[in-house]
């Protein structure tokens, strides 16, 4: 027998359901606000990703060689193809653009609870403004998206690392030491002074250590956010990707979900000019597909396998006519299922009561003696005999009411 692959998983119908829902609502509130799907190769040219985020990436990477000896990694985020595509085929579309995208990606770790080598991302880039209207907009989209997801327990916490770099600088602490404590929130390892700066969320501190035209935008932004009823927190501790983001940063925490608590992040950036393009503003989110269900469980998110409306059981002489029957009623919009096993009525009735058809047609030799269909209504247990015409007008309306 075989298994899937460590770090995979496989998904049934139910928990399909709950995945299509809440990718339906991510997509409706990305789309509200004006970002078009995207979608690039599921593999890449290595060296886009170590160009990127450097040479450690290969230890987390599926990195493999086509039979042409060329060197090809299964992608492990999305925002580098993404800005490589821009980069190719995209630069000279009128601006600001607007993007987002929905895919896998995979990241060759230790599987762990909420983790897995194949994983799905949510996210957007906004190419081609910096202004804070723009970055409070591009935040405002990941706070709304989580918002009309359902999710209820969430913390958004917005810092900026130019503002964090510029103190540690001046003050000497610019080290990598300092820069994972800062990270990882581990107090003991901070002297007071950092502690002061990036916990207190003092503005005059802000002004005095980093740089004026930063310190203006980024309160700019939390002011328009503020106005706009969105809830956040100010963290000048958010160190993650300091050399790769220029700015503005945030990251959306579930706190249901424990140590794995990340469900978002994302800020402005500098991408564009590493991958051959004109230098261009930047920003962007991911959202961690797999952790935000997760959360959402855990706060009773769910949803209904769709059932068919209409279950046709045929007899063996009437299979043609009933399979030409069916096609019609789909062409309706409705969602009709037959019996295809060749059961005895009282068998194929238990299926479609299983499968939680409303309604069931039966075509056997006295229908088709009487030239007529038997409706079956599955809740009342009525049952009654219809020309086709009249169980099509029926069915349409029912079907559609959801009755």
């Amino acid at each position: 027998m075989f298994e899937r692959p460590r770090g995979t998983r496989d998904f049934g119908p139910e928990e399909m359901a709950e995945r299509r829902k809440l990718e339906n609502l991510l997509r409706k509130t990305f789309e509200s606000y004006g970002y078009r799907e995207v979608m690039t190769p599921t593999f890449e040219h290595t060296e886009l990703f170590v160009e990127r985020s450097g040479e450690a990436i290969l230890d987390e990477m599926y990195v493999f060689k086509d039979k042409g000896g060329r060197e090809l990694a299964l992608r492990p985020e999305l925002t580098a193809p993404v800005m490589r595509f821009y980069a190719q085929d995209m630069q000279r579309h009128p601006k600001p653009l607007k993007l987002y995208y929905f895919g896998q990606v995979f990241r060759y770790e230790r599987p762990q609870k909420g983790r897995y080598r194949e994983f799905w991302q949510m996210g957007l880039e906004l190419i081609g403004t910096d202004t804070p209207e723009a970055t409070a907009e591009m935040i405002s989209v990941a706070y709304d998206a989580m918002t009309n997801a359902g999710l209820k327990n969430f913390i958004l916490r917005i810092g900026d690392v130019r503002i964090l770099k510029d103190f540690l600088e001046k003050k000497g602490m610019n080290t990598r030491e300092t820069l994972r404590a800062i990270d990882k929130k581990d107090a003991e390892n901070l002297s007071r002074e950092i502690r002061e700066f990036i916990y207190a969320n003092n503005p005059e501190k802000m002004e005095e250590y980093g740089p004026a035209d930063e310190v203006d935008h980024y309160m700019e932004v939390l002011e328009i956010l503020k106005s706009a009823g969105v809830e956040y927190e100010m963290d000048l501790g958010i160190a993650r990707g300091l050399d790769y983001y220029s700015g503005v940063v945030f990251e959306i925490d579930a706190p249901a979900l424990g140590a794995e608590k990340q469900i978002c992040g994302g800020g402005e950036y500098r991408l564009a000019e590493l991958f051959g393009a004109q230098p261009v503003p930047t920003s962007g989110f991911a959202i961690g597909f797999d952790r935000t269900l997760l959360a959402l469980k855990k706060e009773g998110f769910g949803a209904e396998v769709p059932g068919s409306c209409v279950y046709i059981i045929p007899s063996e002489k009437s299979i043609a006519l009933a399979f030409s029957f069916s096609r019609k009623l789909r062409k309706d919009g409705m969602r009709v299922e037959m019996e295809l096993g060749r059961r005895g009525i009282g068998k194929a009735l238990k299926k479609a009561s299983t499968l939680g058809a409303r309604y069931v047609v039966i075509i056997g030799e006295d229908e088709l003696r009487k030239s007529v269909l038997s409706l079956k209504d599955m809740k009342t247990g009525e049952q009654r005999e219809l020309s086709e015409d009249e169980l099509i007008s029926v069915l349409k309306t029912a079907c559609q009411k959801g009755d």
